[in-house]
């Protein structure tokens, strides 16, 4: 089974969304480690990441992924904002080795005209200029299924092949599998049919072995629209048989399946969603 949880508010410090996970009796947690709408953010507190990792291991919230800034685009051709996106991507690692988190979530961002190669292999180079400037990093950089709105990359699984054949450390790259993304890109997963078609190509192009988290969004907008519009599980046009087959699935047993779902300021949305995808997992019968 996966282990459920959703995107956790950081508000008041990274240490507190462990503590809101844990309420709904999440055992993942998906955070971002700044203001994902600011370029900057001052040093994390010492005491805060203390508290977070105690949080960690007294609640048993222990399968962490952060997201990065969405302002982030490692494929932009513009130099000064391949640059500072890089710079910006960097600490954002750094900021998961101090906390522990051992993924970190990113979409591959957009070529802005320039054309899907030229944009993957300014993805590859910002990667390998960041890991040659960590050398010691230890949070693996997930990339993100996309949706393919506009110019982003990351709507076929070839184009996600594509970045991390031109990664040097591969061992340090892998993806997040966003279901709402990956069917408004064209890949079904409504039956268990076109579910397993998916996962085999998947497989083919990839590697399951690459496949480290997973969003589990449901999608306002139909099988191939390119649109990327979240909506609560079942609700959608994927339905429930898509999240059954996927949380019933023993290859990703122990993954961190993470909600991104719209919810208020009381969190109930991200229960009633645990709820489904609770009640959708399939209990073996004894022997």
């Amino acid at each position: 089974m996966l282990e459920f949880g959703a995107h956790m508010s950081i508000s008041g410090g990274c240490d507190l969304a462990i503590g809101r996970a844990a309420a709904f009796g999440m055992t993942a947690c998906q955070i971002f480690t700044k203001n994902d709408r600011q370029w900057v953010a001052k040093p994390l507190d010492p005491e805060v990441v203390e508290r977070f990792k105690e949080q960690q291991e007294s609640t048993g919230v222990r399968h962490l992924v952060a997201h990065d800034s969405y302002l982030i685009n490692l494929a932009s051709p513009d130099n000064a904002m391949w640059e500072k996106s890089r710079v910006a991507f960097r600490e954002e690692l750094d900021r998961c080795d101090l906390l522990g988190v051992p993924f970190l979530v990113t979409h591959p961002g957009a070529h802005v005209g320039s054309g899907e190669e030229a944009g993957i292999r300014r993805v590859s180079e910002g990667i390998n200029r960041i890991h040659a400037e960590r050398p010691n990093g230890s949070t693996t950089i997930l990339l993100e299924t996309t949706a393919g709105q506009g110019t982003t990359l990351g709507r076929t699984f070839e184009e996600l092949a594509a970045i991390i054949a031109g990664v040097e450390d591969k061992g340090r790259v892998g993806v997040c599998f966003d279901t709402c993304h990956a069917f408004a890109a064209g890949y079904d997963l409504r039956d268990t049919d076109s579910y397993r078609a998916t996962m085999e190509e998947f497989d083919r192009v990839l590697g399951l072995e690459l496949l480290k988290a997973f969003h589990l969004n449901d999608s306002r907008k139909g099988l191939g629209s390119r649109v990327d519009r979240h909506t609560a599980v079942g609700e959608g046009e994927l339905g429930l048989e898509a999240f059954r087959s996927l949380v019933n699935d023993p290859r990703f047993s122990g993954l961190p399946g993470i909600l991104e779902t719209d919810k208020g300021p009381d969190g109930e949305e991200d229960r009633r969603n645990l709820a489904t995808l609770r009640g959708l997992v399939e209990v073996a019968a004894p022997v």
